[in-house]
């Protein structure tokens, strides 16, 4: 049940990042896949930049209603979901492809997701991200 439940957040927490239609109901329940507490961190190849849940939301939400990013989307490869009482953590790899002004772009990387059990369930209490670039690609 536990593997079920959590392959479940994982999927609508990739879900929420696609353009078109629904995509505002979609980060608007975005916000409750989350403790209040969580942190999202953003690596890339720069100094770390951590989102509060809003502050991680609030851009993503421009650029994916904003109309410059078109047929985006984001999915889950292959990851390892591990799970020890009320703990659980996702490292897996992912892909997004998407246009922006009219140009096609593809992308990979890995994501690492923690989960924590609340009262109401699981819920992600951290994520972090890396992007494929030149010296950084996956095998």
């Amino acid at each position: 049940m536990d593997q079920t439940a959590l392959n479940e957040l994982i999927r609508r927490f990739f879900d929420a990042f696609v353009s078109g239609p629904d995509c505002e109901e979609r980060l608007d329940a975005l916000p409750e896949l989350f403790i209040p507490q969580a942190v999202i961190v953003r690596t890339c190849g720069s100094e770390p930049l951590a989102y509060t849940v809003d502050e991680f939301i609030a851009p993503r939400r421009v650029l994916l209603t904003g109309g410059t990013l078109t047929g985006f989307r984001e999915w889950a490869l292959d990851g390892r979901l591990d799970v020890f009482g009320d703990i659980a953590h996702w490292y897996g790899a992912y892909a997004k492809e998407g246009r922006q002004d009219g140009v096609a772009f593809t992308g990979r990387g890995m994501k690492t997701i923690q989960f924590v059990r609340t009262a109401a369930g699981w819920r992600i209490s951290a994520a972090a991200w890396d992007d494929e670039r030149p010296g950084v690609v996956m095998s």
